[in-house]
């Protein structure tokens, strides 16, 4: 049996088009001939963000992009009308923009307890669709809790800062790639993805990774 093709993503669950990504790759993952072992990895796009950022969405990204307001809110219903397309409800007008260092520790906590995809899922659409405020050490365990982790041990992983040194090196991985921006994918430790492409790109990007695996298994008989 061969093995399953290695994708490798790093994310970001402030991210917008990373939600939209995740479920353009799952479309592909689902019509491809053999298996995929998915791996998210952490990436900031804006570690000074205060936890407690006072604003909207569209604030945040006006100050932090230097877009006109009215330009930003017209590019946010833009994504909002993609991310309808692929099955996802966002919300920009209740999201509460935070720092997402402590999600991305306990995103490494459910890997370690084999739930990173569940959670991951769960904190897209906790941020994106349901407004709820993932920087908040409480509503962020409940979430983690409806993953299914412990939630006295992801505080106790948050508290220790167990994981913080697994999402920095996720974040240097990512800058000696040469990542500047991400949804990013590496597919079969070859093929590398920028955005949330189409389920057609990623498909091709699986097949061929597909066809070295069966070339390199062949040569090792």
């Amino acid at each position: 049996m061969s093995q399953p093709i290695s994708v490798h993503v790093w994310s970001d669950i402030a991210c917008p088009w990373c939600f939209i990504g995740k479920r353009r790759f799952e479309q592909a993952a689902a019509a491809f001939d053999g298996k995929v072992a998915v791996e998210y990895h952490s990436f900031e796009l804006a570690p000074d963000t205060p936890v407690d950022f006072e604003g909207s969405e569209a604030d945040f990204l006006a100050g932090h992009k230097r877009m006109p307001k009215d330009q930003v809110t017209q590019m946010l219903a833009q994504v909002t009308q993609i991310a309808d397309g692929e099955g996802l409800a966002y919300d920009f007008d209740t999201v509460k923009h935070t720092k997402t260092l402590k999600a991305h520790e306990l995103l490494h906590l459910a890997k370690a307890k084999g739930l990173q995809l569940e959670l991951m899922e769960r904190l897209f659409s906790a941020y994106f669709e349901q407004g709820r405020h993932v920087g908040h050490e409480d509503d962020l365990l409940a979430v983690a809790a409806e993953a299914g982790l412990d939630v006295e041990e992801a505080r106790r992983a948050l508290a220790d800062g167990t994981y913080r040194a697994a999402v920095q090196a996720d974040i240097a991985a990512a800058q000696q790639i040469g990542i500047q921006g991400v949804p990013f994918y590496i597919i079969g430790e070859k093929y590398g993805v920028s955005g949330a492409q189409s389920p057609e790109v990623f498909g091709e990007a699986l097949r061929r990774a597909s066809e070295d695996s069966t070339v390199e298994q062949a040569a090792a008989r």
